[in-house]
Parts: C-alpha cells; sequence; structure tokens
C-alpha cells in the first residue's frame, strides 16, 4: 500500500542521494527509484537502470538495499523490483555515432592478446544486457572476424554500411573488405577515411558502447579517434614482462597526448595455472601491469591467465565460448564489471549537469 505522506518523505528523503550508475545524478530524481510501497515493516520499490548498466545491475541492488537498511531501519523487509530504464544516447560528434561510451582498446605492441581482450570484453557487456558494437580498428591486422567466426560482406542501404551481425553483436572491420591474405598498404590519409567511414557511415543503431579495436603501437589512429568524437576512453592491454610494460606506458603516453582519459590496465597471460598439478607459474613474470598501474595511478581492471580454453577458441572462431565456459567466463564477466564500476565512479565524480527541460 502506498506510504502516508510523511513516511514517503523520509524515505524520499533517505535516497535522493542514492546515485544512478550511468549519470551520477540522483536515481530517485530521475524517476529510477519509484513505485515505492510500504506496509508495517515492509518496503518495496522498483529500481530502474539503463541497459548501459546492466553489468553492476546486481552490486547496485545491493548497495540500494545497505542505503535503506542504514538510514531506513524500521523497516526490516526490503524488496527491490528491477526494470530497465530507458534512456538513448544522443549523438556523439561530427559523426553522429548514437553511443553512451566509446572505448578504445589498444597496446604498445603486438602479441599481448589486445583483440582477444577487446573481442571478449564486448561480448561480456553484451552478456551482461548492455546494447553493445564491436569496431575493428587495427587495418593492418584485422582480427576480430577470425576470433567471432563470421564472414560476410557488407551491405550497402540507404548510403549506410550494415554492419556484419555476430549473433546479435555488430561488427566492423576491414577484414570484412578485403580478400584473405591480402595486405592492407595504405598511408596516413586513406588510414583516416576508413576510420571515419566506419564510424559515421555504419549503421551501428543505438548503442551502450562501442568497444574499439586499436592498432597496436603508437599511430595515428588514436588521434583520429579523438579528433572525430569524445571518446569515453581508453583500455591498455599489456602482458607482465618488462618489455611489454615499456611498450604499454608509450601506449599510455600516447593516448594522454591526445586527451583521450585512460580507463585502466588489464593484465593478460598472468601467470599459468597447470591443470594437472594446480601449481600456478608465472611464465612472464608477475606484478608488472599492477605495481607500473599503482606508480601511475590507473588502476587495473582484470588479469586474464593463460589459459588454454581461450587459445583454442580464438583459434576456432569461438571467442564468444570465452563468456559462456564456467572456467573462463568470471574472468571477462569481472573485467566488464570492473569498467563498468570504474564509468560510474567517474560520473559520480563529475559535476552534476542542469537538466534540460524535455519538449515535446
Amino acid at each position: 500500500m502506498a506510504a502516508d505522506s510523511s513516511a514517503m518523505d523520509r524515505i524520499h528523503s533517505a535516497l535522493e542521494k542514492f546515485p544512478d550508475p550511468e549519470t551520477g545524478r540522483s536515481a530517485l530524481k530521475m524517476d529510477q527509484i519509484r513505485d515505492i510501497e510500504v506496509s508495517d515493516d515492509t518496503l518495496s520499490l522498483t529500481l530502474a537502470l539503463t541497459s548501459h548498466s546492466r553489468a553492476i545491475h546486481q552490486e547496485t541492488c545491493e548497495a540500494l538495499e545497505q542505503e535503506i537498511r542504514q538510514q531506513l531501519p524500521e523497516y526490516q523487509n526490503v524488496t527491490i523490483n528491477d526494470a530497465v530504464h530507458e534512456r538513448p544516447p544522443t549523438p556523439l560528434g561530427q559523426v553522429g555515432l548514437t553511443a553512451k561510451s566509446v572505448i578504445a582498446v589498444g597496446s604498445g605492441k603486438g602479441g599481448v592478446g589486445k583483440s582477444t581482450i577487446a573481442c571478449s570484453l564486448a561480448l561480456a557487456l553484451k552478456a551482461a544486457g548492455s546494447k553493445v558494437g564491436l569496431m575493428d580498428a587495427d587495418v593492418y591486422g584485422p582480427s576480430i572476424p577470425h576470433l567471432l567466426g563470421v564472414e560476410g560482406q557488407p551491405e550497402i542501404v540507404d548510403k549506410k554500411i550494415t554492419p556484419i551481425d555476430a549473433d546479435g553483436l555488430p561488427v566492423m572491420s576491414m577484414g570484412f573488405l578485403v580478400p584473405p591474405g591480402e595486405a592492407v598498404v595504405w598511408r596516413g590519409p586513406m588510414l583516416h577515411g576508413a576510420i571515419l567511414q566506419f564510424l559515421r557511415d555504419t549503421r551501428w543503431g543505438d548503442l551502450d558502447y562501442l568497444i574499439i579495436d586499436m592498432p597496436p603501437g603508437t599511430g595515428d589512429i588514436a588521434l583520429t579517434l579523438s579528433q572525430s568524437l569524445p571518446l569515453t576512453g581508453a583500455v591498455v592491454v599489456c602482458t607482465p614482462q618488462d618489455v611489454a610494460l615499456i611498450d604499454a606506458i608509450k601506449a599510455i603516453a600516447m593516448f594522454q597526448k591526445v586527451n583521450i582519459n585512460v580507463l585502466g590496465m588489464v593484465e593478460n597471460m598472468s601467470g599459468f595455472i597447470c591443470s594437472n598439478c594446480d601449481t600456478r607459474h608465472d611464465i612472464f613474470g608477475s606484478g608488472g601491469a599492477e605495481s607500473q598501474a599503482t606508480e601511475m595511478k590507473i588502476p587495473v581492471l582484470g588479469k586474464i591467465p593463460i589459459h588454454i580454453p581461450i587459445r583454442i577458441n580464438g583459434d576456432g572462431g569461438k571467442t564468444a565460448a570465452n563468456i559462456e565456459e564456467e572456467s573462463s567466463q568470471p574472468w571477462f564477466e569481472s573485467l566488464a564489471q570492473t569498467l563498468v564500476r570504474q564509468l560510474a565512479t567517474a560520473a559520480a565524480a563529475e559535476p552534476p549537469q542542469p537538466q534540460l527541460p524535455i519538449l515535446g
């Protein structure tokens, strides 16, 4: 039953500062905490997060319940119902891409598993319930089609490129446009044009996340992206050994130089656990990425160990299995959650923006 006005005022006062993870604004004032009902010592309400925040939905519900129990101890029984709050993205930059978060996944060098991490991160966000697209900007070595086991020639409809569908994940890659085994030999302006076309002329639809698999190294595609649209930030992939860390530091410096925020590092190939003796072997050393990230005040978003099924899935075009198999799913689920949690923390730290009236 509905609460009387004094009880409702107390509930509103207690919950008015609880933030929506996507924007950092009051979830109550944005009608994302709603349908509040009380009966004796029981309180029930609906928490409606956007699909952008689905990866951390459960922990947000738990945080809200804890807030209620601390601020409103008279309610011993708390029920939080689930709903989805619709908040479509607005076009970004001059390219008109409609995505809430555009995240570049880069590395200082090749061979560290950057594309596997980018692909698996996109799949983990999608599995959580977010709307995700995956763009392969590694023009010289596009491996995303192989990792996902998809092929085909994108169709052009009404002057827009229709991305290849990978079981509900829209994907665009130079690998769909050039014959297998053919080298792409382009100078900077042609690369710039291709990246812009992927962003501007692809029918991505409304996305929560566009994950961009960057070329390895410190080329000019990062500059193209920074000038084309406001990137949310970059994730840098490295392995634990010193040589890889040296190059990862260069990648971080590159992103910072073109004003792209570095959201965190992922340490890939972070040790090998023997399936026979359950002993951990630090083949490439240990703790390198974590110590370097601490020194640079950059968070570590995740550590993915050497795991044979991950390699087998990638070689077989079944990277989606990384999110489905019990042995590897927790690592990538945790990576997606940590990234979204990092974005939520950043949103909460930003000063509140004035809310414009809704017209029409």
